[in-house]
């Protein structure tokens, strides 16, 4: 029980800051609220344990250089999109997830370098006809 309370204690004392995610495409731009994960401990907390995501809002992942990550799931109950995306904030890929709540769980690998990525409800950026090639700012 002690391990259980202390994983529960350490999740809860992680806070993210929050901010506005803009991408434009050529038709429109769409504003989503953000929590913003940009240390170690709020990338591996993102959205587990979250039961809803509201329908324009997400969690954008920052990295000050380009890195090789891979997402995944575990205690995630929300269908996820993430898009990956470059040093001057080009979309270059798009994944959709699915939750996951017993290990193994499906790891996602963009295969490629990026610099951020910002994960929203699966389905969102279709439905906003964003794309690759779209590009994202993160305003605080």
């Amino acid at each position: 029980m002690t391990g259980i309370l202390a994983t529960l204690a350490l999740s809860l004392a992680v806070t993210f800051p929050h901010g506005t995610a803009t991408i434009r495409t050529p038709a429109r731009s769409v504003h989503v609220r953000v929590e913003i994960a940009e240390t170690l401990a709020q990338r591996e907390r993102g959205l587990s344990g979250r039961r809803t995501l509201a329908p324009n809002a997400g969690m954008a992942f920052l990295w000050k250089s380009d890195v090789h990550e891979r997402f995944w799931m575990k205690n995630t109950y929300v269908p996820l999109s993430i898009a990956f995306w470059g040093k001057r904030g080009r979309i270059l890929r798009i994944l959709d997830m699915s939750p996951c709540r017993l290990v193994p769980c499906k790891i996602y690998d963009p295969k490629i370098a990026f610099r951020g990525a910002l994960e929203v409800n699966r389905g969102a950026f279709g439905r906003w006809g964003v794309r690759p090639g779209a590009f994202v700012t993160i305003r605080r």
